[in-house]
């Protein structure tokens, strides 16, 4: 099958394209948004290949996968085909809604052309889809090539943007967990963080765009995992972590309290509670080694590759026969 879709979110992206179909993703000169073609921060498959706006409209494509609404007009310009009605559709969400939540009304909402498919269920609950069939299929990670040891008493984040985004992932709550141990926050964005939290550099560093199997081996030394999101949808980062047997001390929200079990380190909206949770972690190595046992377990079970592939290879086939 040829699947036409946009580089928009590295990780999931990643999993993505390991399935058994070739993957087309649009290149521009400028690599752009909407142009990004294939990653080089990720390791990707062969059968992932770039593909110019000019050469898709001679190319045929047996399904496209949206993930943004300005997709749908630029699919039909480049392809000369109108997703969802000349070829089948399937849009996924990444996000938690903006705005009037719980009635935040998705982009999507009350079409009769493609599927919404949802990254976590508590996304589909709380976007007012309309009459949009929906569907979710939960997130799949590649295995990290590296292990857990936690031989350092630092704690490790993952924040894209930690400025802009300040409250949403969290990052206003940073400084009570820098009392405890330094900080190493990797991610998009980061450079600068510790003089905007007003700590010395030596209770937080920075590390910018880091590739991720550098940042995967230099997690893995660290002793626990910070999960602070007040609202985003489930971080890849954080599963990848667990995948490792990393610890972690989360935030119980959004899709958190479905993919960390307590016993995995910590869950709660009590940050007095992950603050003590930490500690123990850190002062107790042995203790941080029995919750990562739970954390790897969990995020092996519910999140493997395979299962991830496997869901959506029969709701791709699904969409391709309806349309026949």
């Amino acid at each position: 099958m040829k699947i036409l879709l946009w580089h928009v979110h590295g990780s999931w992206t990643t999993s993505f394209v390991h399935g058994k179909h070739r993957y087309l993703v649009p290149v521009t000169p400028d690599r752009g948004p909407y142009g990004l073609g294939r990653a080089r921060t990720y390791p990707w498959p062969d059968s992932a290949m770039e593909v110019t706006p000019e050469d898709l409209r001679h190319t045929d494509v047996d399904l496209v996968i949206l993930q943004r609404p300005e997709e749908l007009d630029l699919a039909a310009e480049w392809l000369g085909r109108r997703p969802g009605r000349d070829v089948p559709a399937i849009y996924v969400e990444h996000n938690t809604p903006k705005g009037d939540v719980p009635n935040t009304r998705h982009p999507m909402a009350d079409r009769d052309d493609l599927l919404l498919t949802h990254v976590t269920a508590f996304n589909e609950l709380f976007w007012d889809n309309g009459g949009t069939r929906t569907t979710v299929v939960d997130h799949g990670v590649v295995p990290p090539n590296v292990e857990w040891t936690g031989e350092l008493d630092r704690l490790a984040v993952v924040i894209n943007e930690p400025v802009r985004r300040w409250r949403v992932t969290g990052t206003d709550l940073l400084a009570r967990f820098a009392a405890l141990a330094p900080l190493d926050v990797y991610g998009m964005k980061v450079d600068g963080l510790a003089a905007h939290l007003g700590l010395p550099e030596d209770r937080l560093t920075s590390h910018d765009d880091v590739p991720q199997h550098a940042m995967h081996a230099e997690l893995a030394k660290r002793r626990a995992y910070l999960h602070l999101c007040r609202w985003t949808s489930l971080g890849l980062s954080l599963i990848e972590a667990m995948t490792m047997g990393m610890p972690v001390v989360a935030l119980a929200t959004t899709e958190a309290v479905e993919a960390v079990p307590p016993a995995a380190g910590a869950l709660s909206t009590r940050v007095d509670t992950l603050v003590d949770a930490a500690r123990g972690l850190l002062d107790e190595p042995e203790s941080a080694r029995r919750a990562g046992a739970v954390a790897r377990a969990a995020a092996r079970d519910r999140y493997g590759l395979e299962r991830f592939l496997a869901d959506w290879d029969r709701l791709l086939e699904e969409e391709v026969c309806a349309s026949r």
